[in-house]
Formats: C-alpha cells, structure tokens, sequence
C-alpha cells in the first residue's frame, strides 16, 4: 500500500503518515522502528526530549532503505532554545540519528513564559539549518496562533508544518485555521486521544458500517482533512492495523459525526501551549 504525500511550502513532499516513538523505551526503540519499516512506514517522527533518537538511528541503519525513502523528524530539547545551544544539539541529533541532513526539524513547544518570551531567535536558528543544507524542512511544534503570527512578522519565514494536539475530542481549530493561514501544514499529534476516542459509540458505529476498527476510522478522519499523522504503538498488529487506511474512504455524513465530537478546550489532553513551561534536569 503507497503512502500519499503532501506537498510543504517549500515544494518537498512529505509522507502524510509517519510513525511516532513518542515514551517508546530507548531499549525497545531500534525494534519497534525495524518492525514499523518492514510494515512500510517511511516516516518517522522522534524528539531530542524522547530519549531515543540514538536508538532510531540504529534502526535506519540496519533497515540499509534508500536515504531518499525515508522522512525522518526531530524536535528542539525545550532546554535548549538558545541559538548556541540550539546550534550545538542539532549537530548532536544529526550525530545521534546517524544523518547528514534531517528531512524535517521543529522547534519542539515555544516556552513563551521563558527565555525572556523570545522564541524567535530560536526560530532564527533553525533557518540557518535550512540554509547551511543540514535540515531540508523546518517547522513548528505546539505553537498557538499568536507565536505563528509572531515568528513569522519578525523573520519572514513561514514553518513547512505546526504538529499540535488534534483528535476528535480536541479539533484545536484556532491552531489549525492559524496554520492553514500562514501556509503550514497541520501535523497531529495524539491522534486518538491517547486511546480514548477508540471507545466512542460515534466513532464504533461508524467503524462497524465500514468493516474497520475505530483506531482505523480516526486516522483516516485526520488524513481526509488534510493533516499529518503519525500513530504510536508497540505492537506489530496494530502498526499493520493502522497503515491500513487508504483503501477506503469516509462520507460527509461520518466526517460531520466525528466533528461534532469536538470538545473544544476541555478535550485537551495534552499541556496548554500558553503556559507550558518544562525543561527537563
């Protein structure tokens, strides 16, 4: 089964489903990856703050794939916003991942009740990785429309993607629409809401009229808007289960169903990008 590709900003064509290794153990990352590739992801979204870049380099490695199949996203360590230290740890999760350029590399969440509220000069930062060759994309993590508004005001420079929270309980539509206006894409992160949607009676009807699981039904919701998605799991059954979304399609009454799912800000399951404020010790 082929993957479709969207087309970035920048005129590059990205995967529009990955695999996560979001709190994947850096002990079981380099086999959950292997497993996640011969099922035939080519897209693999990790973070300096998860811990295992190492561990998915290995994986890529010993996979011998064509650098050219593969997509491969990092994130900015939330410790590490100063333009030298930003500097610093990109080369180190280039060297980590075992890459000589990353495909795509974000600004992981904008902090903007530290470093003195500025963001910008780390966004800075990154688009000198862009322009020394070493990150073919850059882009954004959990920015809300005010930091999208801000960076690119003070630089000129729109990121290829915004990856925030979004799942049916959760449409983060300010975030989205934002995004869209600027001329990013829109990556979702938590896509099935840590599980939660996977019980809804909207989404197992739905599910049982299409002979699909409501894991399945999700993500072919995101993937029909028009957004990135990169589910997480450990086991091979369901890395298989949720490759397996391009081969049906759902109609404007599901999309509708699922829509009206939608929360609003109570269904946030993750930090508030406003006030988040953790940099690990």
């Amino acid at each position: 089964m082929t993957v479709p590709t969207l087309t970035l900003n920048n005129r590059t064509e990205i995967p529009q489903l990955g695999f996560g290794v979001f709190q994947v153990p850096p002990a079981q990352t380099a086999d959950v990856v292997t497993q996640a590739l011969q099922v035939g992801y080519r897209h693999i979204d990790t973070a300096q703050m998860y811990g295992n870049e190492q561990e998915v380099g290995a994986a890529l490695a010993a996979a011998g794939l064509p650098r050219d199949e593969l997509w491969i996203t990092s994130k900015l360590n939330n410790g590490f916003h100063r333009p030298d230290d930003a500097r610093r740890e990109f080369d180190a999760s280039l060297a980590r991942l075992g890459l000589e350029q990353i495909d795509l590399f974000l600004v992981h969440w904008p902090l903007p009740t530290l470093y003195d509220g500025d963001y910008v000069s780390t966004w800075q930062t990154l688009i000198e990785f862009v322009q020394d060759g070493r990150a073919r994309s850059i882009g954004v993590s959990n920015f809300q429309p005010a930091h999208l508004d801000r960076i690119v005001a003070e630089t000129g420079v729109v990121p290829a993607v915004n990856q925030i929270e979004v799942h049916p309980y959760f449409a983060n539509n300010a975030a989205r629409e934002a995004s869209h206006r600027h001329g990013a894409l829109v990556e979702s992160w938590s896509p099935i809401a840590q599980g939660a949607v996977l019980d809804d009676e909207v989404i197992g009807k739905i599910a049982a009229a299409h002979g699909r699981t409501p894991s399945q039904v999700t993500l072919r919701w995101h993937v029909e808007r028009g957004d990135i998605v990169f589910p997480k799991t450990t086991h091979r059954d369901r890395m298989e289960e949720n490759f397996a979304i391009f081969d049906f399609e759902l109609s404007a009454d599901d999309v509708a169903a699922i829509d009206a799912l939608d929360r609003g800000e109570s269904g946030r399951r993750g930090p508030n990008p406003d006030t988040f404020d953790y940099v690990p010790s």
